[in-house]
């Protein structure tokens, strides 16, 4: 049975489109050799319960599918236990797994940990937000103001998740930019724990 590079889109509301997505996607396309299908949501991305996800799950669970291609990680999903979960089936049905923005390629030690990463971040920035937004908005209303963003240069607290794998992503070679992304810290900050370490 031949297989398929399957490459999933998704955008959160029936508002976005897929267009700034499109042309990487579209470029990787172009490079291969093998037969490529297009799956598509507009869904949120807090539930793995989406129609063309359930499609692609489908042809991956039917060995249909060599690899999985995303723009960028969150458009798979935004809790890290989803992400991991999907990572782990991926890995064991032998199904690789390319984000192109995030330069993650399961096929490889390094790009799994910074998938894992990259999912933790996504969880935590998820519910970060949350809690800033709400939190603000309930201030805005007690002072008869409506809610206008954080407090510019702000420092994000690093976690020790995070410091391992800022360490570890350095020891492998990933370029600076790669790793603030991964971990989503900027590069000075990343700049502090390298040296912190040395």
């Amino acid at each position: 049975m031949a297989k398929h590079a399957a490459i999933y889109l998704r955008v959160s509301s029936t508002q976005q489109d897929t267009k700034s997505q499109e042309p990487d996607l579209e470029h990787w396309a172009d490079g291969q050799d093998q037969p490529i299908k297009w799956y598509r949501d507009k869904a949120t991305g807090k539930t793995m319960d989406r129609p063309g996800w359930k499609r692609l799950e489908d042809a991956i669970r039917t060995g249909k599918v060599s690899a999985v291609v995303v723009w960028r990680l969150d458009r798979l999903g935004r809790t890290a236990s989803g992400l991991t979960a999907l990572f782990d089936e991926l890995q064991k049905r032998r199904v690789n797994l390319v984000s192109i923005k995030d330069g993650v390629d399961l096929n490889t030690a390094a790009g799994r940990l910074m998938a894992n990463v990259l999912a933790s971040v996504a969880q935590y920035d998820n519910e970060v937000r949350g809690e800033r937004v709400r939190v603000g908005q309930a201030k805005a209303r007690a002072n008869g103001k409506r809610w206008g963003g954080s407090l510019p240069g702000k420092r994000k607290r690093v976690t020790p998740e995070q410091i391992t794998a800022i360490r570890q992503l350095k020891a492998d070679g990933v370029p600076l930019t790669r790793i603030a992304r991964a971990v989503g810290l900027s590069r000075p900050t990343i700049y502090d724990v390298l040296e912190a370490a040395e």
